[in-house]
């Protein structure tokens, strides 16, 4: 099971889960969404549900495509950090035409991913589509970006019906706080450094919670180690705790510095809580996240080949010691508590819903 998590983030794993995972069961995932749409008037869905807009075509139902980063647009003006080619960031400052090449070839190298799609859209009787992981993908009906404008607004080749709702923050849904024992840590001294790995990463995790604990006890900060169903390091000291789960809404805020994976929720709610972050990236979207949250200066990266307590040292100081990251954390972090991304989500599915009577 280790060894099929930890596949799912190397430098292929984005191309792992599309093609071994999601699609290999898309004519299940068509049955099981045929099934429950039946009386559906409205389909809202993920990206990743790539049965969804052939449930939608058979039923002749609208639906609502949702990209959760701007990543997911590959846009020429805006290019997105592809995990298995990174280097090809930095032909970001050479403009769209470029950038158009490097989109492109996203579509090369994804272009026999969606066979199984194609197939399915053959044997239903549906028009034929082009490339269903890059472009041929988003809804004519409404696009949904649930994010921030503050690490993607609208370009000029994104859908023209698209919607920028903000973040979707989400806590999970059993209204847990935070345990006691950790409530009375968080209190008896100074912000903590919060590590975590989101909730897939966590996972694979591979030495992060070690050298992550060797960076603390370098640095002589107090920290809060999210584990989630891993072993906790042996022989913590009193000033490093590591308990399985917290909501990030709760203890985020009460941080000094956070360090993650970079994944679209966890960075969101990292940018909610006005904190300075380190990010390691492991696949799919982490990277570009990473690299967005850079640019607006709340933000270190840090490789995942390359983290150890000696690294992870040299970075935390520079985000502690020099306070333009704090600053702008803060002022990002006033931004994004303003905003009500859910609300703008469901008025425009409402107005969606009302043009279509």
């Amino acid at each position: 099971m280790r060894d099929r998590e930890s596949n799912c983030f190397n430098h292929n794993g984005t191309e792992r889960v599309i093609r071994d995972y999601l699609l290999a069961n898309l004519r299940q995932t068509y049955t099981d969404l045929m099934d429950a749409a039946q009386k559906a008037d409205f389909i809202v869905t993920n990206e990743i549900v790539y049965a969804t807009p052939l449930v939608a075509e058979t039923l002749k139902i609208q639906w609502a495509f949702c990209a959760l980063a701007p990543g997911s647009f590959f846009s020429a003006y805006d290019p997105f950090v592809m995990p298995p080619f990174p280097a090809l960031a930095k032909l970001r400052a050479l403009g769209p035409k470029v950038n158009r090449q490097v989109r492109n070839f996203a579509k090369f190298i994804t272009r026999d991913w969606g066979e199984p799609i194609h197939q399915l859209r053959q044997e239903l009787g549906l028009r034929s589509v082009g490339n269903p992981i890059v472009d041929d993908k988003f809804s004519p009906y409404l696009v949904l970006a649930l994010f921030s404008s503050v690490i993607g607004s609208r370009q000029p080749d994104w859908p023209p019906n698209t919607v920028v709702t903000g973040f979707t923050f989400y806590d999970g849904d059993d209204g847990a706080g935070l345990n006691p024992e950790l409530d009375r840590f968080l209190d008896a001294g100074e912000p903590p450094i919060v590590f975590t790995l989101g909730s897939a990463a966590v996972l694979a995790p591979g030495r992060f919670f070690p050298e992550s604990v060797e960076a603390v006890k370098q640095l002589h900060r107090r920290a809060v180690l999210l584990v989630g169903k891993n072993p906790p390091p042996e022989n913590l000291p009193p000033d490093i705790v590591a308990i399985d789960y917290a909501p990030y809404s709760q203890i985020f805020p009460r941080a000094g510095t956070i360090v993650h994976q970079g994944g679209i929720g966890t960075t969101a709610q990292a940018l909610r809580s006005g904190r300075p972050t380190l990010i390691m990236p492991y696949s799919h979207d982490q990277p570009d996240n990473a690299a967005r949250v850079e640019r607006l200066g709340t933000s270190r990266t840090i490789r995942r080949d390359r983290y150890s307590g000696s690294r992870v040292v040299k970075e935390l100081r520079i985000l502690m010691e020099n306070p333009s990251y704090a600053t702008k954390a803060t002022e990002i972090g006033r931004i994004l508590r303003s905003k009500n991304g859910v609300g703008v989500a469901c008025d425009a599915i409402e107005k969606q819903l009302s043009q279509a009577k």
